[in-house]
């Protein structure tokens, strides 16, 4: 489970004193002990963990962007390095071709032939 990896990673991070990386993980940590609080389970499932990562990536750039408005670059540097550990544990993204080439086999098989047909694509 991807909650267990995050856990040994951060155990791993306080072995090798990697300050950086074990506080963006124990942050991560308590942020998925608060969600499993608040859904009244004792562990996530792993689409319920990349939710919870997701959300912390919108606040991380929210947070980049508010930091390069203010001129601080310092706090630019250290916000971008905690969202790349972030992004590690989020499944790879599609790229724009791959998006395409998954639309159009869903309408070449569904026979769409106007926009009246774009429901069923969906």
């Amino acid at each position: 489970m991807l909650e267990e990896k995050i856990l040994n990673d951060y155990k791993q991070a306080l072995k090798s004193k990697d300050k950086a990386k074990a506080s963006s993980l124990n942050f991560l940590r308590s942020c998925l002990m608060n969600r499993a609080i608040a859904l009244k389970k004792k562990s996530l499932q792993d689409d319920e963990v990349i939710s919870v990562i997701k959300r912390m990536v919108r606040q991380y750039q929210d947070s980049i962007e508010q930091f390069k408005q203010g001129g601080r670059e310092d706090l630019v540097a250290k916000e971008t390095q905690e969202l790349e550990i972030l992004k590690a544990y989020l499944p790879p993204e599609l790229s724009s071709n791959e998006i395409r080439q998954i639309i159009e086999e869903a309408v070449n098989q569904l026979k769409a032939k106007s926009m009246k047909d774009m429901g069923r694509v969906m």
